[in-house]
């Protein structure tokens, strides 16, 4: 739990800015109008509270799942045991990373918008299906 978040933490506060500059790029709006290198850190308040659950929620769903899937396989199923133990693991760690990658993206491509109001803005207007724009294809990216 707690390895499995620190290294989830630290991971996505290192290439938060890298993050930031693609998804300006990617932007409708243009790299320049999205912000450019202006608030590179723009919504990394929400990277830094979805991280820790998220990466944790990976790990113990994984870990679970793997020793569930152990008992009385052969060594030729190990790689499948595996496999199906880091897909649930996504599955579940996509429900929290989901609305936390929503919020961030649309911080970054408005970044003189705080997260807070961000995320009270998208609740407002979509709800809480609004935060989990994409979950399907994230999940299907993941696994």
């Amino acid at each position: 739990l707690k390895a499995g978040g620190v290294a989830g933490v630290c991971v996505d506060l290192i290439l938060f800015p890298l993050d930031t500059v693609k998804t300006r790029l990617q932007s409708p709006q243009g790299f320049r109008k999205a912000g450019g290198f202006r608030g590179i850190y723009a919504g990394v308040p929400s990277t830094a509270i979805g991280s820790f659950p998220n990466a944790a929620a990976f790990f113990i769903t994984y870990e679970n799942v793997k020793s569930m899937l152990y008992h009385g396989s052969t060594s030729y199923l190990t790689p499948a045991a595996h496999m199906v133990a880091a897909s649930l693991g996504e599955v579940v760690a996509c429900l929290i990373r989901v609305p936390s990658e929503v919020v961030k993206q649309r911080a970054q491509v408005s970044p003189s918008s705080s997260t807070l109001r961000i995320l009270s803005h998208t609740l407002y207007h979509e709800g809480i299906p609004g935060l989990y724009r994409g979950y399907k294809s994230t999940v299907l990216r993941e696994v």
